[in-house]
């Protein structure tokens, strides 16, 4: 079971970036997923996730900017960030929740993570 991230990169403010989390060893189709972000000195937070029936949830920093989907026929969680902002700098990374059809379990599986770094 793994998770590998990819499409970070440093963009200008206004820009954008599309994330992609590949899954290997199980269906994401299966399982509630989420995109968390690390920044230098600040706590991680959960910028996206998905939900109980498959409802996305954003934190409100990032809401009207993100969007979260899932690819299924790639088995892969997907991040569009547009109108990105210096405060959107940090380490992206994606996970999952330990059991299939459970978004109430925590979240197990973790990605690597990939950078983002938004300058102004």
């Amino acid at each position: 079971v793994q998770l590998e991230e990819s499409g970070g990169g440093s963009v200008q403010a206004g820009g954008s970036l599309r994330l992609s989390c590949a899954a290997s060893g199980f269906s994401i189709s299966d399982y509630c997923m989420g995109w968390f972000r690390q920044a230098p000195g600040k706590e991680r937070e959960e910028v996206a996730s998905f939900g109980w029936y498959g409802r996305p949830t954003y934190a409100d920093s990032v809401k009207g900017r993100f969007t979260v989907s899932k690819d299924n026929a790639k088995n892969s969680l997907l991040l569009q960030m547009d109108s990105l902002q210096t405060e959107d700098t940090g380490t992206y990374v994606c996970a999952r929740r330990r059991w299939s059809f459970n978004c109430n379990s925590e979240y197990a599986i973790w990605g690597q993570g990939t950078q983002v770094t938004v300058s102004s």
